[in-house]
């Protein structure tokens, strides 16, 4: 199974001082997407009104465009310590032992906007770009990373796809039709059984279910094999729209 999360938009700063090695990133074939956005991201940074408007900054985040000006160079960290925010403070990667840390630089890609998937143990350095962005000289960041990261997820030749990315991250690199996979939604059951979906407890309970996968590395290796383990683990998922899994939070 190949689990793949969403960024965060706020990060942890600091890391180790080892640059940036896109050659050691999962997905060795998203090089040339890499590189075009990593360049147009740190050339837009040398003009600092103009990187503000582009990445719609706030006057109080502006120390941001100097973060990605020195994105080559900056230390790095695994990919799944340097995200914060809801998600990844419920998924808590530091306090998990070894053994689930493995599992996770295994089965887990974690989507970024200047990197496309990475591995959750890859070493990435902390940046500012959305999904939706658009950088000067560069076609849409959806037209530069969707056709390529559906190709490079094809090669890795995962059974099963789990997919817990917000829907903008989708777009950057929807899921090989070949491969089997779930997009998975989090919803509550309010009264009369009425379904609805959740914002801030979505996240939390993604981070909380990719925790309790990497605790007890189940061997999974299809969408009735997910579901069997999340009853199993006393977790409520049903069928939700085609191609998706509704998680009850």
């Amino acid at each position: 199974m190949l689990i793949l999360l969403p960024p965060s938009e706020t990060k942890r700063p600091g890391g180790r001082a080892r640059p940036l090695d896109a050659a050691s990133l999962a997905l060795p074939s998203l090089a040339p997407q890499r590189a075009a956005v990593v360049e147009a991201l740190v050339t837009l940074s040398a003009d600092e009104d103009a990187a503000a408007r582009v990445l719609k900054l706030s006057a109080t985040q502006r120390h941001e465009v100097a973060v990605n000006a020195a994105l080559q160079g900056a230390p790095t960290m695994p990919a799944v310590d340097r995200y914060t925010g809801v998600l990844f403070e419920a998924l808590d990667a530091a306090s998990l032992p070894p053994a689930a840390r493995r599992w996770l630089g295994a089965h887990v890609r974690v989507h970024s906007a200047p990197f496309g998937p990475v591995g959750a143990l890859d070493a990435i350095p902390t940046y500012r770009l959305g999904a939706t962005a658009s950088l000067p000289g560069l076609p849409s960041l959806k037209r530069v990373w969707a056709d390529a990261v559906t190709v490079a997820l094809a090669e890795e030749r995962p059974r099963f796809v789990l997919d817990l990315r917000s829907e903008a991250y989708v777009a950057l690199g929807p899921v090989p039709a070949g491969i089997a996979s779930a997009y998975v939604r989090v919803v509550a059951e309010g009264e009369g059984g009425a379904v609805r979906a959740l914002n801030h407890f979505n996240k939390h309970a993604k981070g909380a279910l990719v925790r309790r996968l990497a605790e007890e590395r189940p061997r999974i290796a299809s969408r009735d094999g997910f579901v069997r383990w999340a009853d199993a683990a006393g977790l409520r998922v049903r069928d939700g729209a085609e191609g998706e899994l509704e998680l009850f939070a």
